[in-house]
């Protein structure tokens, strides 16, 4: 039932072996076809066996499932957007997706809209302290580990280090600030984030609280959850065990560690920026802007984004045909279309070649936003943005408004 804990494995060897915390996400999402539960799993894997190349890849067959077990910190993939292609051109389809919460986030919120039905959906969330982009992960593993990127078979961080694990079985790390500080380590934008445990799935799945068992400290989150683990369980495709008082406070102190952390990294990112006075702010970010070739990049890659046809675009009444949209116009129409509901997932970032910094943009004023409005976009799908409800006391006029807008 939805609260329920476990520490879970696969029972299936060959997937114990090939996950990094003993398959038990590969035996779920592959119980979930093999039982009817989902017609499809739509989850990550290395393309050309390169762990810096991730690819979403949608499954339809068990044993296929398996080519996606193990984790790739170095690939940032865009989840919440394959989803919705893939929904888009498979109506009614039931799908089982392995999602961060970042792209968990970004799938209720498309939900929300409309662009996809979330009961067609099991979302299995993985614990995320970030991801590093791919160039940037290579560059740093020679230059500060001084080893071949294509040696690295794990990585993981841990109590403030990044981890990497070598085929031979050998362990290099290095202290996480100290990489951050030389612009290494995780993406921008995950630095900053302080949702770890993706308890807006229908389970969230980690290896924090195992301590150091070969397994994964499963949550359950929903009732949609609950019907998969248990049955997994029930028909032998999932070994569990009650996790202990000190395996649960070991998970919520990595979790709080986690949390402290993003903490730090939020208020440098975002203290200098917000205390500038409004012309310096403003000449700060129009030097960027200027930058900006309208690529349109960010909004093609942009999870939250579903217009058929952007405001942006030649013929919407904002640009004449044949024109670009101005530096400010194109970013400010951005900004108020997606501010509420951005999830901090960095792909307008990642996407964008002049190296504008859009997350820290959009992660700023979206803070404001769910500090004013009590607002979190991405957490519950029953949970709408507050700048599309009216409440019903916003649609009281009282009889003095009413006679000085001449309605008497």
């Amino acid at each position: 039932m939805k609260g329920d804990l476990y520490l879970a494995w696969s029972s299936n060897e060959k997937i114990r072996e090939k996950g990094d915390s003993g398959g038990a996400v590969t035996s779920l999402v592959k119980f979930a076809l093999e039982s009817g539960l989902a017609d499809a799993v739509l989850a990550v894997k290395k393309r050309n066996g390169s762990r810096y190349d991730g690819v979403s890849c949608l499954m339809s067959e068990p044993e296929e499932v398996i080519q996606s077990a193990g984790t790739l910190h170095c690939a940032p993939v865009n989840v919440a957007k394959a989803v919705k292609e893939y929904l888009d051109g498979a109506k009614g389809m039931k799908m089982a997706v392995v999602c961060k919460p970042c792209d968990c986030r970004a799938i209720i919120e498309l939900a929300k809209r409309g662009q996809i039905s979330i009961e067609n959906l099991i979302l299995i969330g993985l614990n995320c302290t970030g991801t590093l982009s791919p160039g940037i992960a290579r560059r740093m593993i020679e230059e500060e580990y001084e080893i071949n990127p294509d040696d690295v078979v794990g990585e993981d961080i841990d109590d403030g280090r990044l981890i990497v694990t070598l085929a031979n079985g050998e362990k290099k790390e290095r202290d996480l600030k100290q990489l951050e500080e030389k612009e290494y380590g995780r993406r921008e934008n995950c630095r900053r984030c302080a949702i770890n445990i993706p308890r807006m799935a229908d389970i969230a799945c980690g290896r924090w609280g195992t301590r150091g068992k070969k397994a994964t400290f499963v949550e359950v989150c929903s009732q949609k959850g609950s019907e998969l683990v248990q049955r997994a369980i029930d028909a032998g495709a999932l070994v569990v065990e009650r996790p202990d008082e000190a395996c649960i406070r070991e998970r919520e102190q990595k979790d709080k560690e986690a949390v402290e952390l993003a903490k730090v990294w939020k208020k440098r990112d975002l203290d200098t920026l917000r205390w500038l006075p409004y012309q310096d702010r403003l000449k700060y970010w129009l030097r960027y802007f200027d930058r900006c070739i309208k690529c349109f990049g960010c909004i093609d890659v942009c999870p939250i984004c579903y217009c058929q046809r952007c405001y942006s675009e030649p013929d919407r009444g904002f640009v004449k045909g044949g024109e670009i949209p101005p530096d400010l116009m194109f970013h400010l129409v951005r900004l108020a279309h997606v501010a509420d509901s951005c999830v901090n997932c960095g792909q307008c970032e990642d996407a964008c070649p002049m190296e504008i910094p859009l997350t820290r943009l959009y992660y700023m004023l979206n803070t404001e936003l769910s500090s004013m409005f009590d607002y979190v976009p991405g957490m519950d799908v029953r949970d709408y943005p507050p700048l599309t409800i009216v409440t019903e006391e916003e649609l009281v006029i009282d009889d003095t408004n009413a006679v000085r807008k001449g309605k008497s």
